[in-house]
């Protein structure tokens, strides 16, 4: 009896549930092919791609916004989740580092606006965090496409951190994070 339970809860809940999934990922796939062939296309001296997103104020920032300015634009997959708060309070800890060594910071997630101002407010960040809902940013980048956690596959952000010169290229790219000591992985140029 308990088994023909369990069955029919699996029946009613897991399988629509990854057929949805299977739909989602062939549909994706169709709209954007080279997706999986475009993650972490760049390269450090390739100059950074422009961007154009809300950050937590509604205020619509560029890449040309920083130009003359030293930049770590770091992207993470949610607000609010261990591991992108460790990364986030470890740069909001070296924040004066950061300033004192030139450099501006910008973090990117797929978040709301408004669920940026929580967050910032939250934790008390003091730097900007855009709202890149459209994917635009992290697809310019290199860092949305195909992941997996628990056995799924599904398309989110690739935790990554760029750090931008002062002429817009790319000094340097970080993609293993260490979350929880990510200022000094970046100051520290590990």
């Amino acid at each position: 009896m308990k088994r023909q339970v369990y069955a029919d809860f699996l029946n009613k809940t897991t399988l629509p549930r990854f057929c949805c999934q299977l739909q989602y990922h062939s549909q994706s796939a169709i709209r954007n092919p080279q997706s999986a062939i475009n993650m972490f296309h760049l390269k450090e001296g390739d100059p950074a791609p422009d961007f154009t997103a809300p950050n937590e104020k509604g205020q619509t920032l560029r890449l040309a916004d920083y130009k003359g300015k030293k930049l770590v634009l770091y992207f993470y997959p949610k607000d609010d989740t261990p591991g992108c708060t460790a990364e986030a309070c470890s740069l909001r800890d070296g924040y004066g580092s950061f300033q004192a060594k030139g450099y501006e910071i910008l973090g990117v997630s797929p978040d709301s606006v408004k669920k940026h101002v929580k967050f910032q407010e939250k934790y008390n960040l003091p730097f900007n965090l855009l709202a890149d809902e459209d994917h635009s940013v992290a697809t310019a980048y290199g860092v949305w496409g195909p992941k997996k956690f628990m056995g799924r596959t599904y398309d989110g952000i690739h935790r990554t951190t760029f750090v931008i010169d002062e002429k817009g290229k790319i000094e340097r790219i970080i993609a293993k994070v260490d979350t929880e000591n990510h200022a000094e992985q970046v100051l520290g140029g590990k």
